[in-house]
């Protein structure tokens, strides 16, 4: 754990995320496999990292009972790690520290099916989660450090625990993200399919609405069991699906976000709502007599890309807020939306100058409109690598943030191209680029 002189502690203050796997808007080839197999290459960088530094660790802690004492946890720690080799006997750090080692190789295989490049003393049973796993690590820090080794503590295993609590089994939040016309398409092949509308897709604005925020408030499912849908409704459903299933594999932080592209209306909203409720995502419902607080696990953040959506914004979330269904269900998240801004496309469709000056007058139209309702305002800026796509150092892009547009929080993405550029080491010095 991470401490200032003072003795307090820092929380984790940075979250990595990436759109590998989960971005499928425009890109038919991303299914539920590939997020699948995503994930699971993320959580094998994860926990081989882990392996090698507990490994090391194993080494290093070589401390005997004779020297330094241990707490009564890391005593019992080391009790179950199931290594009897008498030469260790009198090692509870490194005993402890073997026994995480097994249950992380256990966890490896149980997660993505590989093995550790070094075999385990004895069988573990695989963690459970990564809070877990930071509970046994903690467990060795604390006894290091009321025993007056925090030193050792302090640059060996500090660390290590701060890569847990960042990464987790998941190493970074897979974005969902998909345009609001697939998602359209394919709840109107659900409510055709159950003689609920005919024609979803033609129906007037309000209609849409007031439709959704019904099947919402019902607990019964719309989507009819064993009826084969489309190739791409099925694909859509599938996705958010399997975002379900990965949630339970790897945590919560696994899966965190479901952007919206071309977000024009309430309903492309809704929609995306009535999705993660048929995919068990989503648990109670908005009907105010449930007595079941509502909530959702993804949290479903609108993309406002073009120069008209993002002079339409500001209407399209005061609509949304004025839903006192929907106003429950942010409740149940601490009354915070975040709002995605695009920067690619409102250069593409108004040129840098438009673009950046839009986006500046959507900001303020947004902090102005989330202070009078209520609601927290996560942004996101969607910044690319060029210019052109709003590209930049990200300092001078955050100090340019009008005042409110940064509480407390923000997401900026990074393209590939220009992560090696800002971020990797180069190789005739230590200093980061």
């Amino acid at each position: 754990m991470l401490f200032r002189s003072d003795g307090l502690r820092v929380p984790p203050f940075l979250r990595m995320g990436a759109w590998v796997g989960g971005d499928r808007d425009g890109n038919p080839n991303v299914t539920a496999e590939s997020l699948s197999t995503a994930m699971r290459m993320q959580c094998e960088t994860a926990l081989r990292y882990y392996l090698v530094e507990v490994h090391e660790l194993g080494g290093e802690l070589s401390i005997s009972r004779r020297y330094a004492g241990a707490t009564r946890a890391l005593e019992e720690l080391a009790e179950r790690s199931g290594d009897d080799n008498a030469h260790r006997d009198n090692e509870p750090y490194r005993r402890a520290l073997i026994g995480v080692y097994s249950r992380l190789s256990a966890t490896l295989e149980k997660l993505t099916g590989a093995q550790a490049m070094r075999h385990a003393i004895a069988p573990g049973e695989p963690y459970a989660n990564s809070w877990a796993l930071l509970a046994d690590l903690v467990t060795i820090d604390e006894s290091l450090r009321v025993h007056h080794s925090e030193v050792i503590a302090s640059q060996r295993l500090e660390p290590l625990i701060r890569a847990v609590e960042v990464f987790g089994f998941h190493l970074a939040t897979l974005d969902l993200r998909q345009s609001s016309d697939r998602h359209e398409e394919t709840i109107s092949e659900l409510l055709r399919e159950a003689r609920l509308a005919e024609n979803y897709a033609a129906l007037p604005e309000k209609d849409k609405q007031q439709l959704l925020l019904k099947l919402l408030a019902d607990p019964r499912p719309v989507r009819l069991p064993g009826h084969a849908y489309s190739a791409d409704a099925t694909s859509e459903l599938d996705i958010v699906a399997r975002a379900a299933d990965m949630r339970r594999l790897y945590g919560d932080e696994a899966i965190r976000h479901y952007i919206v592209s071309h977000t024009e209306t309430v309903s492309d909203l809704l929609e995306v709502l009535l999705l993660q409720k048929e995919c068990g995502l989503m648990r109670g419902t908005l009907d105010p007599r449930d007595s079941e607080q509502v909530t959702a696990d993804l949290i479903i953040v609108p993309l406002f890309e073009t120069i008209g959506d993002l002079q339409r914004c500001g209407g399209i979330m005061q609509a949304l807020f004025a839903l006192p269904d929907y106003r429950r269900l942010l409740a149940s998240r601490g009354a915070v939306q975040e709002v995605m801004l695009g920067y690619s496309d409102s250069n593409k469709d108004g040129g840098y100058l438009t673009s950046t000056w839009e986006l500046y007058k959507a900001e303020l139209t947004l902090i102005e409109l989330f202070r009078r309702a209520g609601v927290g305002l996560r942004l996101f800026h969607g910044r690319g690598g060029s210019v052109g796509r709003g590209g930049g150092p990200s300092y001078d892009a955050i100090l340019a943030q009008p005042a409110g547009a940064v509480q407390g929080q923000i997401r900026i993405t990074e393209q590939g191209e220009v992560i090696a550029g800002k971020y990797s080491k180069d190789r005739k010095s230590t200093r980061l680029n």
